[in-house]
């Protein structure tokens, strides 16, 4: 069956080997229905699906989770992502990594590390985390990665809690040798839904954060990346999630679906191959779910006729589906669609004050 020549090969492949995971974050965009450990895809099948990627055109790898280092083969799975060509970056919290883990990690072809953190203190990343001692292992497994000289992003999950220490966060990526830290304001999928009230930030929050970001941007030119991803829900139009649904990349679950973004599954009306079943090009290519919303013809006359038409390809599906329940429609945070006001309603009424309700963890 030949390539459809107008559908570009990905460049980028998200691999999440697995849902378990040390923490109990109240804003993991996993599933609510996470996989269990015997689900899981075994380290031959890992390894030819990134011989795969590569063969495709994949460029680099995220290898994620849960928490990777929960896979006893990751050592081995990271060694076949690099043996195929890929360039492997970790997403870890740094929980269950030791410092024999990372040298080895290392050896295997580890390109970079991307090293989650709840809090600039124990107290309040603990808490979040729902993991005592969490924060200070983080702490060394960062000093362990500037020894054996990994490249460094700091993810800063950031959101009401947490979001007015934004500038102690970024003197905090410094200090860890950072190259790049991601501000991840939290996107609300799988699990964080279930505490949006509590993780919604409020206006004025989110506008002091953009100009802690455009002014650190400036001061730290040339050593520290910034990649600001702010709430959706005080936007005015969309982002381009995923760069367009099925352009640029793809995911992998524990078992071995494969999607076009994080949170596809959110989507009833999609069925998703597998590993199991098809190959990686057959999926990319010709599979319905990555046709379904590529390209414009799935787009209502709004977004059609919209001169962002190809700036934000429409918006995300995902979310059109948890707040308006149609994953055909115009992205609800648009000013210009017809949903937006279920999104100005939802902060009208959902901003809790700091302190009036509880995080409801989840556990695999």
């Amino acid at each position: 069956m030949r390539d459809a020549p107008a559908v570009p090969p990905p460049i980028a492949m998200l691999a999440e080997l697995t849902h378990r995971c040390p923490l109990s974050c109240p804003y993991c965009s996993n599933p609510v229905e996470l996989i269990a450990r015997q689900r899981e895809l075994d380290t031959a099948t890992w390894i030819d699906v990134f011989r795969q990627a590569a063969d495709m055109g994949v460029l680099q790898v995220h290898i994620s989770g849960g928490e990777p280092a929960s896979r006893r083969d990751l050592v081995e799975l990271v060694k076949g992502a690099r043996d195929a060509g890929l360039y492997v970056n970790l997403i870890t919290s740094g929980v269950g990594l030791t410092d024999a883990r990372l040298v080895e990690l290392d050896a295997a072809g580890v390109d970079h590390v991307q090293l989650s953190l709840q809090g600039i203190t124990a107290t309040t990343a603990d808490w979040i985390g729902d993991y005592r001692g969490a924060f200070n292992r983080k702490m060394a497994v960062a000093d362990k990665i500037a020894e054996i000289g990994f490249a460094l992003t700091l993810n800063a999950v950031m959101h009401r809690h947490n979001l007015d220490d934004l500038p102690e966060m970024i003197e905090m990526a410094k200090r860890l040798g950072a190259r790049r830290i991601e501000v991840a304001c939290v996107q609300f999928q799988g699990w964080a839904l279930k505490n949006r009230a509590m993780l919604q930030p409020t206006r004025e929050q989110v506008d002091t954060a953009k100009r802690v970001v455009a002014r650190a941007r400036e001061e730290n030119r040339g050593t520290l990346v910034f990649d600001f991803v702010p709430p959706d829900y005080y936007a005015d139009y969309p982002k381009a999630c995923m760069g367009g649904w099925g352009s640029i990349g793809l995911n992998i679950t524990p078992d071995g679906r494969v999607l076009p973004c994080h949170a596809a599954e959110t989507i009833p009306s999609l069925t998703f191959q597998s590993v199991a079943d098809a190959s990686l090009r057959d999926i990319w290519y010709h599979g319905a779910a990555f046709a379904a919303y590529r390209g414009t013809d799935w787009m209502p006359d709004l977004c059609k006729s919209c001169d962002r038409r190809d700036v934000d390809f429409g918006g995300c599906r995902c979310q059109a589906m948890a707040v308006a329940g149609d994953a055909a429609a115009a992205d609800p945070v648009c000013r210009k669609s017809p949903h937006r006001h279920l999104v100005d309603a939802t902060l009208a009424t959902e901003v809790q004050p700091i302190g009036d309700a509880s995080f409801r963890y989840r556990k695999l």
